[in-house]
């Protein structure tokens, strides 16, 4: 069945939908998966797969998005990756693709229309530093003005894009409980010191200091901005000897950073060395960078999420790297929205 196999239910908006551009298709069939779970209504067992829709690539590089199935009336979900590995378009194709696929849906009379983006494309550009534009801003009036009544992403980097929407709703999930959990689990923490990489991350770091019941530290940076990803200097406030450090990003990109954090904190004594992160980029050299410090006994393992799906062939090929699916926060986030439930407490 194309939507809720089930009868609807009091309170709930249109019938729920779910569609992908191409580069969103995994994350989006991994949604879908948990929403097929009890684990997401322990009441009944859904039926769900994802709206047919094509995308058209025409000769000069424009795109457009065509959706096989009716959708009018519906509480309609769109979930596109901006930056995806496993293909050959780039951001801004993924971005334009989007566009097109949340004014088809505009123009198919959705009663709703939700933007899934666990990755928010220009983030890093929210404010000015010299004369330039912010580029965030105008993304979020682009996704409006295509058509989202509501944008739900994953750690946004700057929180003051939030404010840049007018009309549509924005929720911001995070990734950090679900990291936490999955650390607990699977590695051993009664020798744990949290250190935030830079001191923009010492919220996080605190709040996985906090949760974890464990010490924090924090690297302090200084960045030369007159050059991209140019670090002038770093310096450890607190005590890492012999203990395990668990460094918490919201995204790795260059990885300059935190190689050059991991570097410092095996200088001052720390043992074995983890990374969490909400969006693996692995842009530029990141990849050989991570597993060189990987080679050299400086890094031990980067715990990331499937906000950005590297697939089983990385996975295979370098053992640093362990993937934790927060597909399932997406689902049980689109389930309440759309049964009019709280979200908030989801989010605890």
């Amino acid at each position: 069945m194309s939507k809720l196999s089930v009868s609807k239910r009091k309170g709930e908006r249109g019938a729920l939908s779910i569609m992908a551009c191409n580069s969103g298709k995994e994350f989006a069939s991994r949604i879908v998966k948990a929403l097929n779970t009890k684990k997401i209504d322990p009441d009944q067992l859904l039926d769900f797969r994802l709206i047919k829709s094509t995308e058209v690539y025409f000769a000069n590089g424009e795109v457009k998005t065509i959706i096989e199935e009716n959708i009018r009336g519906d509480d309609h979900y769109i979930v596109q990756c901006m930056d995806d590995p496993l293909s050959e378009k780039t951001i801004n194709d993924n971005l334009m693709t989007l566009f097109t696929a949340l004014n088809a849906a505009f123009q198919s009379d959705a009663d709703s229309i939700t933007a899934v983006i666990p990755q928010f494309p220009y983030s890093r550009q929210e404010r000015k530093k010299t004369r330039e534009g912010i580029t965030a801003r105008q993304i979020a009036r682009f996704i409006e003005d295509s058509g989202a009544n509501r944008v739900i992403t994953l750690d946004i980097h700057a929180e003051a894009i939030m404010g840049f929407f007018n009309s549509a709703r924005f929720e911001d999930l995070h990734a950090s409980q679900i990291i936490i959990d999955h650390f607990l689990s699977h590695y051993k923490n009664d020798n744990l010191v949290i250190t935030a990489p830079d001191v923009g991350g010492a919220e996080k770091a605190r709040f996985y200091s906090k949760a974890m019941e464990v010490d924090l530290a924090i690297v302090d940076k200084a960045r030369d901005y007159s050059k991209a990803g140019v670090i002038e200097s770093m310096r450890l406030v607190g005590n890492v000897k012999d203990k395990d450090v668990l460094l918490p990003d919201d995204m790795i990109s260059t990885g300059g950073t935190i190689v050059n954090a991991m570097k410092l904190l095996k200088d001052q004594g720390a043992k074995n060395i983890y990374v969490a992160c909400s969006l693996p980029f692995f842009n530029g050299n990141a990849k050989e960078a991570l597993s060189q410090s990987y080679q050299d006994g400086i890094l031990t393992k980067v715990i990331a999420t499937d906000a950005v799906i590297h697939g089983k062939k990385f996975i295979d090929e370098h053992p640093w790297y362990d993937e934790v699916s927060i597909a399932p926060l997406f689902a049980g986030v689109i389930h309440n929205i759309n049964a009019k439930r709280s979200v908030s407490e989801l989010l605890r």
